[in-house]
């Protein structure tokens, strides 16, 4: 079960959706299987896999760790306020 957060400014969101729309789908570029990870507007990352299903695996946990990240620095600011 996914959990919605309210921001400061009082908007809510859905941090898993916000973590999808982070990664993009896994492409076939060549002989190699890629997906890129946007962290944040300067930190683009590219990861690249010679297997599909585990570039599908890569991205499903990748995406998991964006949205504990997103949770976390929200959790974070929350505490400053």
């Amino acid at each position: 079960m996914t959990k919605i957060i309210k921001s400061n400014f009082g908007v809510r969101f859905n941090s898993e959706k916000v973590a999808k729309g982070s990664v993009s789908s896994v492409q076939k570029n060549g002989s190699f299987y890629t997906f890129s990870l946007r962290l944040s507007k300067d930190d683009i990352r590219e990861y690249s896999f010679s297997d599909f299903e585990r570039a599908v695996k890569m991205r499903k946990i990748m995406i998991s760790h964006v949205e504990r990240k997103i949770t976390i620095e929200r959790k974070k600011l929350s505490k400053q306020a």
